[in-house]
């Protein structure tokens, strides 16, 4: 554990339907993130297409690429150029009829670290995602960085206290979710703020619960690659600390590079005052393995 701060740097981008477009705006987004100090910069999921996951089309696997392969290559430049580390969610082609989302860990040697593959797959209406991705068979993970320790989950994961706690007990002191998450503009009236308030209290409850820094990077702007009304992205990319207060946070309607100081010592501080993890009673939570309890 470092007794030293580190400042990380959440990427809330728009992404367009032009793959190389996305990724050099992304590329510009880490140069200057990494020229006001970041060490650790996350990109949102999936950033170098829209959306595609609003509907079932087999054209959107040409989207795919291998990790690692060509993105992960060019980042591992940047992050060797810059002196970052980088969290990059891709598309994964493993192998014909295998495809995952996968965030790639490029440390600021440039050099792969690591990758995780999305462990929860959703599918709901615009977010069809089960027809792309194979669920993960990496676990989850963390990473003795460079600049700290880490973890990685992306997206849907973040509902879950089961990944953010297997995460931390892997030695994750802060946890990165790459996110793609927004409203359906015919229900943000009604459902919009409800939602919203959801999504960044359980991320909260996963950093009070596990005395770590959480930090969600989320996309930007509208999309519509379905047709119909598609989906409003509602930014908000956060940083909060172990106590679960929101250190830093985007706006719901701009392209920003959301930044916060990592306070190592904070999540050794907070584990010891807070022994959540000392007190758990690990003899008595077999029957988590099932789906249900009858």
């Amino acid at each position: 554990m470092s007794s030293e701060l580190t400042k990380i740097a959440l990427i809330q981008m728009r992404c367009g339907p032009e793959p190389q477009k996305n990724f050099s705006r992304a590329v510009e987004f880490i140069r200057v993130a990494a020229s006001k100090g970041a060490q650790i910069i996350c990109l949102p999921e999936l950033f170098r297409s829209q959306y595609f996951c609003q509907t079932e089309d087999h054209r959107n696997f040409d989207l795919a690429e291998e990790v690692p392969g060509k993105s992960t290559g060019a980042l591992g430049e940047v992050a060797h150029e810059t002196g970052t580390l980088i969290i990059a969610s891709l598309f994964e082609r493993r192998s014909a009829g295998v495809y995952h989302n996968t965030a790639a860990i490029i440390d600021a040697n440039g050099k792969l670290l690591g990758k995780y593959r999305k462990m929860h797959v959703p599918d709901d209406p615009l977010y069809h995602e089960k027809f792309y991705f194979t669920p993960g068979d990496l676990g989850f993970q963390a990473w003795q960085t460079t600049h700290g320790s880490i973890g990685v989950c992306v997206c849907w994961d973040q509902w879950y206290p089961e990944a953010a706690r297997l995460t931390a007990l892997r030695g994750a002191e802060i946890i990165f979710y790459p996110t793609a998450i927004g409203w359906h503009p015919s229900e943000k009236k009604k459902f919009g703020r409800a939602q919203h308030s959801a999504w960044e209290t359980i991320q909260r409850s996963h950093a009070i619960a596990n005395g770590c820094y959480v930090a969600a990077a989320n996309r930007v702007g509208h999309e519509a690659t379905a047709g119909g009304d598609g989906i409003e992205f509602w930014g908000q990319s956060f940083v909060c600390g172990p106590d679960g207060e929101i250190v830093a946070t985007g706006s719901v309607d701009r392209e920003e590079i959301v930044t916060a100081d990592i306070d190592w010592d904070r999540v050794n501080e907070h584990r010891t005052h807070w022994p959540f993890l000392r007190d758990r009673r690990i003899d008595a939570y077999g029957e988590i393995n099932r789906r249900l309890i009858d």
